[in-house]
């Protein structure tokens, strides 16, 4: 007989296991005991709210200091609060990373944020004027290019409901019968119909003939490519302005200079994928605008005449055209080639809910990207080091082995010093003090060998100095970004005028939750309730400092995430259910009020 405890409390006792079973003793090194500590203490709901930001965080931040709510006009401090009355004498935030694989919670925050960054820019909202929805807009895929053939599953059509879990006959990987042994003698073909998610897809039918090298070079110089692919479809929709008899565009600039410009602008919103080869494949909504010469910022349709064939065509001409060479390299001084692959998938975006790529769909594929990184490639780490490199980089293991030492390899310093063990050294003895002696620069007098005076001089210029001057090996980065497979930029990026930032998005989240904490019956959590303060007239200051990173103990872990998760669950009920009255409310009416 297994005996339980009840997780709430009964108001009135009823025959059944719950009630007839032993309470079994509570250890406080396990999780449940610890939990159950928590849970018994007096201040128990105070803490919850205390810890509500960062509950569902799998590793928050503890911060530690002062708290000071400052009169903005007059400077006087209204209150004043430190972290040493409130529970665990610190305050917790969440750690905010947007990759599920490390914590969840965050990650989902940060994918429902990208969400609504990206779909605003088609249809408006969150600050964007709703106008942009009649602005021609594109679904572009760019795709990398072959650098050896990968195991693939190739579905020519489609019969499942789902293409999360389709199981459609897949076509062969590499049917090919007048293919026989590669250069290395293993076989150059592959009759398999590979099953969604088979751990082989993505491999390299050969290691030794794929181009690990080219590949992570392609990875590091992508963003670049993104760039200049940008560049070239901005300039192909102002040649065809100017040849439809569009003039430009007189605008003023912050200095006060008048500058023309053209009267047709892109912009795009893009987020990075990689595949399961380890090579980057971009995601782009491009849209499409015109320029408003008393206001260059504002988002004003584009001249009339100019339709989504033209954004489609602009962009197809620019990722055929756009190609270009890196830097020399000591192990390729021609550079390696960089372009983009034959896959590239140009898709109109609709708006109106209607048609196969609608806004919505577009903004969650998106946003599901955001919070991914290397995992689709079997491989996730860290930052490698020199001590840690030796653990994932082998030049004659896996796929992802080998792209990871051509990382290293080929990003290694172009100029090393020698090791302090090979310098010769002086043979001559270096006493600490000699004879008494004046310095020519300064004057001073001295027992040391140098001055101590101009060496403090000139220590103190250095430090003035950058740590870390930009290196002239265009290739450095990759060891940096060695964990990465050589790609190191950022995973969703957009135009300035696209739409708005993650910044607007998480102030107008913390204003809520600042305003909705007030209507809470719970006593504050450091003490007696503190007075509010009109927030416009008002500021807080902190002078908060690290204080660590993660929950003190496993049961506030489990009681902090159980409250979030239950939380959540609300959350989704309640949109379930407003999705379902607005789904069955008549035409022309609304809901009734609660």
């Amino acid at each position: 007989m297994a005996s339980t405890l009840d997780l709430t409390p009964r108001t009135a006792l009823a025959r059944g296991v719950g009630s007839n079973a032993d309470v079994p003793p509570v250890y406080g090194y396990t999780a449940a005991g610890s939990a159950f500590e928590r849970a018994t203490r007096p201040d128990y709901f105070g803490w919850l709210e205390h810890v509500r930001a960062a509950a569902g965080c799998t590793r928050p931040i503890r911060l530690a200091g002062q708290l000071l709510t400052v009169e903005q006009n007059t400077g006087r401090v209204l209150d004043q609060r430190h972290t040493d009355g409130m529970p665990d004498a610190a305050i917790y935030t969440a750690c905010g990373n947007r990759r599920a694989t490390v914590c969840p919670s965050c990650a989902h925050t940060y994918q429902r944020d990208a969400f609504q960054l990206l779909r605003a820019g088609l249809v408006g909202g969150k600050g964007v004027p709703e106008t942009v929805a009649s602005h021609p807009a594109v679904f572009a895929t760019f795709t990398a290019p072959s650098f050896g053939p990968v195991h693939v599953r190739i579905v020519k059509r489609h019969t499942c409901g789902n293409r999360k879990r389709c199981d459609c006959r897949a076509e062969p990987c590499h049917a090919r019968r007048d293919a026989g042994l590669c250069p290395h003698g293993r076989p150059a073909v592959c009759w398999a119909r590979h099953e969604a998610g088979d751990a082989v897809l993505g491999r390299p039918l050969c290691l030794d003939c794929y181009d690990h090298e080219h590949q992570v070079v392609w990875n590091l110089f992508s963003g670049e490519l993104w760039h200049r692919t940008k560049q070239a479809a901005q300039r192909h929709l102002a040649k065809l302005a100017r040849r439809r008899g569009i003039p430009r565009v007189e605008v003023v600039t912050a200095s006060g200079n008048v500058r023309k410009v053209p009267p047709v602008r892109l912009s795009p919103g893009k987020v990075a994928e990689l595949q399961s080869r380890g090579a980057v494949h971009f995601h782009a909504i491009a849209r499409l605008d015109g320029v408003n010469p008393d206001d260059p910022d504002a988002i004003v349709p584009p001249p009339a005449g100019f339709t989504v064939a033209d954004l489609v065509d602009a962009l197809r001409h620019a990722a055929a055209q756009i190609t270009f060479h890196t830097p020399a390299h000591p192990d390729r001084p021609d550079g390696w080639p960089i372009a983009w692959g034959e896959q590239v998938d140009l898709r109109p975006i609709s708006t109106t809910g209607e048609g196969e790529v609608t806004d919505g769909l577009v903004a969650g594929y998106l946003a599901k990207y955001a919070t991914k990184s290397t995992e689709a490639t079997g491989h996730t780490s860290t930052r490698l080091t020199a001590d840690s490199i030796g653990d994932y980089a082998d030049p004659d293991g896996d796929h992802t082995a080998r792209l990871i030492d051509a990382c290293w390899r080929i990003g290694r310093p172009t100029g090393t010093p020698v090791p302090l063990s090979q310098r010769p050294r002086d043979p001559r003895p270096r006493p600490g003090f000699v004879d008494r002696w004046e310095c020519p620069d300064c004057g001073t007098h001295t027992r040391y060998a140098a001055c101590p005076v101009c060496i403090a001089d000139r220590q103190a210029a250095l430090d003035t100095e950058p740590t870390k001057p930009a290196s002239t090996n265009p290739y450095a980065r990759l060891r940096r970004w060695a964990h990465m497979l050589g790609f190191g930029g950022h995973f969703l990026t957009k135009g300035r005028r696209y739409s708005v930032t993650f910044q607007v998005l998480r102030d107008t989240r913390v204003s809520f939750r600042r305003h909705e904490g007030q209507v809470h019956e719970h006593p504050a959590a450091g003490g007696p309730p503190v007075g509010h303060h009109d927030d416009d007239t008002t500021l807080i200051v902190g002078t908060l400092t690290f204080a660590g990173v993660g929950w003190h103990t496993t049961g506030d872990a489990l009681l902090a995430n159980t409250a979030a998760a239950m939380a959540r669950e609300r959350r989704t009920a309640g949109r379930e259910e407003l999705a379902h009255e607005l789904a069955t409310t008549p035409a022309g009416t609304a809901p009734a009020a609660a």
